[in-house]
């Protein structure tokens, strides 16, 4: 591996690390960690967080029978262990490596199963676009009862994501690379769709659209719809128990916990290590903004995430290990015989 190789994966790991770490000093700067180590030591029931963690592993095993059935509707029938398992592996690998954990879930997955890499990475845009319509609905829906604390929350708390996109749509520089962007597209897809390079690239593209076309396939559409309900049902339960755990969240109820996964699950999309910063950033405004002290709803998120972040790398691990050890063993004894 080059230098600049290196030097590129060294980026990859600390910028967004780095934007993580400076967004928790911003948001625990003015705080007095004195109360937050004092919630820390004497304030949590540990055992109640430590439940919460079977609804976080289940719900990741769900979302691996909901792939392996995506991917069995391309015609390939998978081993639905070796999906699991590089599903919980995946989030490890995020840990680490901001989305990169997708491309190791598509790329071990096609090794062990022997299915094309593009087309599970089809099948993987289904998984995600699933996963944004959810959290968009469930959003949407809290925002039609509790329109006001969004309206103050993104009126205090502008997204740059926002910004961004206006300052991008009123730029003559954008419709300057659209315009390039379509007719480079219909110089080497047009004119050049003789070259060896061109038609590998044409039969990766329709590789992908053949996984994206997985959710029409889908023989058993109910079970689909069933096992996204559990993912997000087994995520927010995750997320709702621990409230159970500190004496300042216990008493919220459903409503505000609702309100908090959501905020948590739009910040967990931006790609950071786990969402680090962001996620605590999310979950301490809604905190805060339905009344819990500011160090209190600090503790709350310090320790909720560093735990729910510890679990995740040992099931990700788990599931890298268990993956390699189950196929070489299976590898073995057909040899054997």
């Amino acid at each position: 591996m080059s230098f600049k190789q290196i030097f590129r994966k060294i980026i990859q790991i600390l910028l967004p690390l780095a934007l993580g770490i400076i967004l928790l000093w911003y948001l625990y700067r003015n705080q007095d960690l004195s109360d937050i180590i004092h919630v820390v030591k004497k304030g949590v029931r540990y055992d109640i967080i430590l439940f919460s963690l079977i609804f976080g592993l289940a719900a990741n095993t769900v979302r691996g029978l909901r792939w392996s059935m995506l991917i069995d509707s391309l015609g390939k029938r998978v081993n639905r262990k070796n999906v699991i398992y590089a599903v919980w592996g995946n989030y490890a690998i995020n840990m680490a490596l901001p989305r990169i954990g997708e491309i190791w879930r598509c790329g071990v997955t096609s090794k062990y199963e022997k299915v094309p890499f593009a087309q599970l990475l089809g099948t993987l845009f289904v998984d995600r676009i699933m996963d944004t319509l959810v959290v968009a609905l469930l959003t949407l829906c809290l925002c039609v009862f509790n329109i006001s604390f969004f309206r103050d929350f993104f009126s205090e708390n502008p997204p740059a994501m926002i910004s961004t996109l206006y300052a991008l749509a009123s730029s003559v520089w954008t419709y300057a690379g659209l315009a390039v962007l379509l007719l480079t597209f219909w110089l080497v897809f047009v004119k050049l769709k003789h070259l060896a390079i061109v038609k590998k690239i044409i039969e990766m593209f329709r590789n992908i659209w053949e996984g994206i076309k997985s959710i029409w396939k889908i023989k058993q559409k109910t079970r689909f719809f069933i096992q996204t309900l559990l993912i997000w049902g087994g995520y927010f339960l995750y997320f709702y128990i621990t409230f159970f755990a500190f004496d300042f969240t216990k008493d919220l109820g459903v409503r505000i916990a609702l309100i908090a996964f959501a905020m948590s699950s739009i910040g967990v999309a931006i790609p950071v290590q786990g969402g680090i910063g962001v996620w605590h950033f999310m979950v301490i405004s809604t905190l805060v903004a339905f009344g819990t002290d500011v160090s209190d709803a600090g503790a709350f998120a310090m320790v909720v995430f560093a735990i729910q972040t510890v679990w995740v790398i040992l099931t990700g691990l788990f599931g890298i290990v268990a993956l390699s050890v189950a196929n070489k063993n299976e590898n073995m004894e057909t040899e054997n015989t």
